[in-house]
């Protein structure tokens, strides 16, 4: 696959920190500055995109279980936050800084004082559904965005510092408050948290679809709706299906970095100088950090365990028959071509909540499952 970034250093750094395939895979910008589809990016024309409802007419199952998942509902207008209206008053504390969320049925004002200076704005924006947590932008007076400083989290059921943004101290109201969010960072969270975002390079908030739907994932589907319009008359469907992207056609190692786009690649989260347990929210990157990743397997790829369709399911039990696509049962069964794995000395059932621990990730205040597919030990380190 064609690389996009310079021989050199760059190249080096590919060597030596490689993911354990030996096979270095692609930062996002790396992909979207390749041809073809890939998710992010911007789009020509508004007048590429059919929208959900077109989508549904001819997969109405998928978009009926699609539309109640969090990717579907990754973003909102704050003054339709079922999270704020359910909590119409939210408080936090620091230092001498005293926070609230005042929710009414028109809108949420966040407001901040220090007992002398009381600043507030009206949020704009919420980022996620809340399973896990739900951050928040707003505008002010110069139109530009700022991020509030707290976030909700749903462990605590009330207000903490966003993630990555916590103070140990404050110069000033103003930076207690908020963080000023460049145009850039603006383009990226809408591009993940959203449909249409970026037309012809340009972020245009007008017109963008809250929530991660259809074309988000599959590319703008004017197209594909005219193609398959005519294929009905000619009788002729498999020349629509080519006016659509389907990430099921990608090999292993492009299908995982594919989601990685918004959950982070083994290079974004490289390149970005995350480390510890706040990896385990990027689980692509997690997952390719896994001894039985080898070169990549299609049976260990984000799609081969979650449909993203459909809820996330929680038991782990649901995830055995992946793991058995891999893995042979039984003391005595012999490992084959088909199924590389040894069978598991322990047990044959619910085999993630042994090789994939949860991980308390401290700025969420909550447990995420590690994608390290692994052997783990109680009290070991979270290994790197």
């Amino acid at each position: 696959m064609r690389r996009t970034y310079p021989l050199g250093f760059l190249a080096l750094f590919s060597c030596l920190f490689s993911p354990p395939s030996g096979r270095a895979q692609l930062s996002t910008d790396d992909h979207l500055a390749e041809p073809g589809f890939w998710p992010r990016q911007s789009a020509a024309s508004r007048d590429d995109f059919a929208g959900a409802k077109a989508c549904a007419s001819c997969h109405a199952g998928i978009a009926g279980t699609h539309k109640a998942i969090p990717m579907a509902n990754a973003a909102f207008l704050a003054s339709e936050s079922p999270i704020l209206h359910d909590h119409p008053k939210l408080n936090f504390a620091f230092s001498h800084y005293r926070y609230e969320l005042k929710t009414d049925a028109q809108q949420t004002v966040y407001s901040l004082t220090d007992g002398q200076t009381t600043l507030q704005y009206p949020l704009l924006w919420a980022f996620g559904v809340g399973r896990v947590g739900q951050s928040y932008l707003f505008k002010k007076e110069d139109g530009n965005f700022y991020e509030a400083r707290v976030t909700y989290f749903a462990p605590l059921k009330n207000l903490e510092f966003t993630p990555a943004r916590a103070l140990g101290s404050a110069k000033s109201p103003e930076e207690a408050m908020y963080r000023p969010v460049g145009a850039a960072e603006v383009a990226r969270c809408f591009a993940c948290h959203t449909t249409a975002s970026t037309i012809g390079e340009e972020f245009d908030e007008k017109h963008l679809i809250p929530g991660v739907s259809c074309e988000a994932c599959h590319s703008p589907g004017a197209k594909h709706v005219s193609a398959m319009q005519a294929a009905k008359l000619t009788g002729i469907p498999d020349d629509a299906k080519a006016t659509i992207f389907s990430s099921a056609t990608l090999q292993p190692a492009d299908s995982v970095d594919f989601c990685g786009a918004c959950h982070g690649t083994f290079w974004d989260v490289k390149l970005a100088g995350i480390t510890g347990p706040s990896t385990a929210r990027s689980q692509p990157y997690r997952l390719e950090q896994s001894k039985c990743w080898g070169k990549g397997d299609a049976r260990l790829t984000c799609i081969a365990c979650h449909n993203p369709h459909k809820q996330l399911e929680t038991e782990t039990a649901a995830y055995d028959g992946a793991c058995l696509a891999c893995h042979v049962t039984g003391a005595g069964a012999k490992q084959t071509a088909d199924h590389p794995g040894p069978a598991c000395p322990v047990n044959t059932q619910n085999c993630a909540s042994c090789h994939m621990p949860k991980v308390y990730v401290p700025e969420m205040h909550g447990n995420f499952t590690d994608h390290r597919i692994r052997i783990a030990h109680p009290g070991e380190a979270y290994p790197e």
